[in-house]
């Protein structure tokens, strides 16, 4: 598969390996986030089994697959679910470092892994821009 064909359809889904991808993605990445950069983990560690299950829910619908996260939690604002945290570029950034440790953990090739940066990055940058607004 290359590189143009994701974020079409499942396709980016697919290339993650499924619901199965991307919990395992999820657990790398909680799991990365605990033992690196505890200031974000704590903002999540309330019941996560919990967060481990919205976060892999939410990215199988924002990668094109199943919206599972609706079925069963219903619709969400990322940015306004994280604006109280007062994200700032040093907790984005965390959140970046995180999730491309924890997609290096799988078995994806590289152009996957710059898309996903790439388009992860995007919604980083408003959660950070909605939290500054709020505070």
């Amino acid at each position: 598969m290359s590189g143009p064909s994701y974020g079409t359809g499942d396709a980016t889904f697919q290339a993650a390996g499924g619901e199965i991808g991307v919990r395992t993605l999820v657990d790398h990445f909680y799991t990365i986030m605990k033992s690196e950069h505890p200031r974000i983990f704590d903002w999540h560690s309330g019941d996560l089994a919990t967060t481990k299950d919205k976060l892999a829910r939410f990215l199988c619908g924002w990668m094109g697959g199943p919206r599972i996260y609706q079925e069963k939690y219903g619709s969400i604002s990322i940015p306004g679910v994280h604006a109280h945290l007062g994200v700032d570029t040093d907790a984005k950034e965390q959140w970046l470092t995180c999730m491309s440790k924890a997609l290096a953990k799988m078995d994806y090739p590289a152009d996957f892994v710059e898309y996903l940066l790439t388009q992860l990055a995007i919604p980083a940058e408003h959660v950070r821009r909605v939290a500054n607004e709020s505070s």
